[in-house]
């Protein structure tokens, strides 16, 4: 095996062994010690990657966050020259459900983080994450008005600030327990269609 794979196998053991922990007891619970033991990796080893366990949750954020964006660019190939809609969407709007869920990892860590956020290093990683989220939203739309899927006339950019505001407000709601019919998240999705295709949901999807 090669180096750069036995990296990518060493960092796969260890996000996989750190969300499992904070699936099973919450991310405040969770210490290295605990993810050193699950990982079977010396904490050597996982500062190679990381310098703080808030480093490494923050790792485990973007590692969602790049297995959503793959889904969306596997359905991009799939289309060859991306001419549906349907599918590149459905790899958006798949997740969608999960946003105001307690028990979504994403969601956990973001509430670990925010809560520590009166810390300067704290909030500038929080910060970097939501940065990061939003220039790959940018990117979908980019990639889909590239395409001629999405409609030119929308600002890439402000849509995207637009959509991961939303999506932060509803994992907010969620983590704190407000329940709500004024606005679901699969009314979100449907807004989000709306907005990059108008008039491409048919009658019966309302």
């Amino acid at each position: 095996m090669k180096q750069e794979e036995r990296r990518e196998q060493t960092k796969r053991i260890l996000l996989e062994a750190t969300e499992e922990l904070i699936r099973e007891q919450g991310a405040s619970q969770t210490t290295l010690n605990d993810i050193m033991k699950r990982s079977g990796l010396s904490k050597g080893a996982i500062f190679h990657y990381v310098s703080s366990k808030d480093e490494l949750f923050v790792l485990v954020l973007r590692a969602k966050l790049a297995e959503q964006n793959e889904q969306f660019m596997n359905e991009v190939n799939k289309q060859g020259d991306m001419k549906q809609f349907d599918g590149p969407m459905n790899a958006i709007t798949s997740g969608m459900s999960r946003l105001e869920s307690r028990d979504d990892v994403s969601n956990l860590i973001l509430m670990y983080l925010i809560g520590k956020s009166d810390q300067p290093e704290i909030a500038d990683i929080v910060a970097g994450f939501y940065r990061e989220a939003t220039a790959t939203s940018k990117e979908w739309i980019v990639t889909g008005q590239e395409a001629g899927v999405i409609t030119k006339s929308i600002d890439a950019e402000r849509t995207a600030e637009l959509f991961e505001l939303l999506s932060f407000g509803l994992r907010m709601r969620g983590l704190i327990g407000v329940t709500s019919d004024v606005f679901s998240t699969k009314e979100y999705s449907d807004f989000i269609i709306d907005i990059l295709r108008p008039g491409h949901r048919k009658e019966g999807d309302d």
